[in-house]
């Protein structure tokens, strides 16, 4: 018989995975009621009159589709069968895919819910997308992400609290990071200063490359994009921009003077700049020309968090965007976001080896089975120790007690209690350390206090 597997590009995960998953959840989560964010969820399929189009062409070819069901071939002639047009096909047999990222669903639930919603509205959610992506190491065709949205404000406030958000989640977590930032409207001033404004692209992918293959490559591939040599001049000292923040910002200042967009990004950014230095971060906070990310989604601020400590891509990103809304005919929401890579912040943790270990929330203590008399004396005591916030378990059968020891060994249960006939007439329990192997006998109440306030891994 063949041995059971899941589809290509999915995961199982343990309980040690989860438990390590949930406390990325639970602290992002925290965080984001911390600063008043209400928590949403949108259902794993939408229609695809929703979805289809949000993307790109790219984006389109990507998305699962469900097929229509009952007799789903009812619609479709013979001939639409035998002409194989795979498209069209799909738009006859499938009404419904699964969602792609959270923004488009979050898009469409701002619409429909407008009247119920006040605004600025602020709500996270953390589910599964799925992409039917080619899996490779680190790319998944189902994965979770966990985002963060304000919309109907314009007010910078925002940009603000999302960088603090941000830097109090990696505090958190006990990563160290860089939290770069960006203005669109600056890269826009600075293709318009050059004279190549309809560019903007290919500008910023070029000089996105900066850290990864050099000065040299950057302006061969701005020649290649068709930049004359002049505009790939005046950008070197663009590109080449150092000192701190508000050197940067003064530079940027007289460089963008001539262009109405760029100078509006500055000030964008100084008055981003000027709140965050009210209340320091533990992040370093740097601003980066070179950021671009998905330029034509964003329109103002842009972010994005780099672990220190271990090479791996971003591991949060975001910014500001002006029509969230618009494709879904009510214009005009402009919205500020972000979205933390579960994922990826798992391999972080992992190999920098940060989880806590009361994080894990295995059972503390295990009830050994003597048998029927044992078991009944057990289970009030049992509800009691559980009612005080112990995480406890009784083995289920009345086996060999080496059986039950090496149970707690698999579970990495650091407690034991033995309750068997001497126990039993003095009303006590034996109390093992499965660490040290230190035993004690007390009684319910000692017992109760004793893992009050405890470390209850070490035993500290």
């Amino acid at each position: 018989m063949q041995k059971p597997s899941i589809p290509k590009g999915t995961r199982d995960f343990s309980p040690v995975e989860m438990a390590k998953r949930n406390y990325i959840f639970n602290t992002i989560r925290d965080v984001y009621h911390l600063y008043g964010y209400q928590q949403i969820e949108t259902p794993a399929m939408e229609n695809l009159s929703t979805l289809m189009g949000k993307y790109g062409e790219e984006g389109d070819k990507l998305l699962f589709k469900i097929l229509n069901s009952g007799d789903f071939l009812s619609g479709v002639t013979d001939d639409e069968l035998t002409e194989r047009n795979t498209a069209r096909l799909a738009s006859i047999l499938c009404e419904k895919g699964l969602r792609y990222d959270l923004t488009v669903p979050f898009a469409r639930y701002v619409v429909q819910h407008r009247n119920e919603i006040s605004f600025p509205f602020k709500r996270y959610q953390i589910q599964p997308v799925w992409r039917a992506d080619r899996p490779q190491k680190g790319r998944y065709r189902e994965f979770y992400q966990c985002d963060g949205d304000v919309v109907g404000s314009d007010s910078l406030m925002n940009e603000v609290e999302l960088i603090q958000i941000m830097d109090e989640v990696f505090r958190r977590f006990g990563i160290r990071v860089a939290i770069k930032m960006n203005n669109r409207k600056i890269l826009t001033g600075i293709a318009e200063i050059i004279g190549e404004a309809e560019k903007i692209v290919d500008i910023t992918v070029a000089i996105d490359k900066l850290d990864k293959i050099g000065l040299e490559k950057v302006n061969e591939e701005l020649r290649l994009k068709g930049l004359s040599e002049q505009a790939i001049e005046q950008l070197q000292p663009i590109i080449l921009l150092s000192g701190t923040n508000q050197e940067k910002v003064a530079s940027l200042k007289t460089i963008l003077a001539a262009s109405e967009t760029g100078v509006k990004g500055v000030e964008e950014l100084q008055y981003i700049l000027e709140k965050i230095d009210k209340t320091p971060l533990q992040a370093e906070l740097e601003l980066d020309l070179t950021l671009a990310r998905g330029l034509n989604y964003y329109t103002g601020a842009i972010f994005e968090v780099k672990a220190l400590d271990i090479q791996i891509g971003s591991i949060t990103g975001g910014g500001r965007y002006d029509n969230l809304t618009g494709v879904f005919g009510m214009p005009g929401v402009s919205g500020v976001g972000i979205s933390f890579g579960a994922d990826r912040i798992f391999d972080v943790l992992n190999q920098l080896e940060l989880y806590p270990e009361n994080a894990l929330l295995t059972t503390q203590l295990l009830f050994v089975n003597f048998g029927e008399k044992e078991q009944d004396w057990l289970l009030p005591i049992i509800k009691q120790v559980r009612m005080a916030g112990i995480r406890t378990e009784l083995y289920p059968e009345a086996v060999k007690m080496k059986k039950q020891m090496s149970y707690a060994n698999t579970k990495n249960i650091p407690y034991v209690a033995i309750v068997g006939e001497e126990e039993l007439e003095k009303q006590q329990i034996n109390f093992k350390n499965m660490l040290s192997g230190e035993q004690h006998t007390l009684s319910v109440t000692e017992l109760i206090e004793y893992f009050s306030g405890k470390d209850f891994v070490t035993g500290e």
